[in-house]
């Protein structure tokens, strides 16, 4: 997997999804950057909540399994190698899906969080969309219900005290070709997702939360 993501870099730097946003907006917001603040920027990927951090002025450190994402720490989010406390706030953006072992990482991130975590991820809608999701990229895991997250932030010792929805509708072509999903997985993808495709583009949606210790 993390040879996979390192091919995959230079369009996660470049996609509008993941660079800009109200969501990576709010996400920036609730994490409560300012000089002096410090930020752990987990499965950074493009880097884009990393660098809206530090242009508010906070001290941030990347990490991110793949090392062709270029994050200044390569390791998993289910084994964070920095001590307890050692954040302010950890963030993680548009990546959970993809954790093995979600619980883990959330305790993980919680565990070096001084003050708060906040997360962002994509919502789960339904079984046929999890199964377009996987057979899209096969380095996918699972989407989770707002509920779902509460209930593992809250496990985890975090008080969840924020959670906001986004739904928007995101161009279709670019989504399957980011992730090199081409011919007949393409076509079965579309099939699977039903009524979330309308014309060239595909409906999602990703639920922001903030947990704070």
């Amino acid at each position: 997997m993390t040879d996979l993501w390192s091919g995959r870099a230079d369009d996660y730097r470049r996609s509008p999804t993941h660079a800009e946003g109200a969501d990576l907006d709010l996400v920036v917001e609730w994490c409560e950057p300012a000089p002096g603040v410090t930020a752990l920027d987990v499965a950074t990927g493009g880097g884009h909540v990393a660098r809206r951090l530090r242009e508010r002025g906070a001290a941030v450190v990347t990490l991110d399994p793949a090392p062709g994402m270029q994050a200044d720490t390569t390791a998993s989010a289910e084994d964070l190698p920095f001590a307890d406390a050692s954040f302010d706030v950890v963030a993680c953006r548009i990546a959970a899906h993809h954790f093995a072992d979600v619980n883990t990482a959330i305790r993980e991130m919680a565990r070096v969080a001084n003050d708060k975590v906040v997360i962002e991820d994509i919502v789960f809608f339904d079984e046929s969309s999890e199964e377009a999701e996987r057979l899209r990229d096969p380095s996918h895991v699972r989407c989770y219900s707002e509920a779902e997250w509460e209930v593992m932030l809250e496990a985890s010792g975090l008080r969840v005290d924020a959670s906001e929805r986004f739904d928007r509708r995101v161009p279709l072509r670019p989504w399957l070709d980011r992730v090199g999903c081409i011919g007949e997985d393409a076509v079965r993808v579309v099939e699977l997702l039903g009524p979330r495709v309308e014309g060239d583009t595909v409906q999602m949606s990703s639920l922001v939360l903030r947990g704070r210790k």
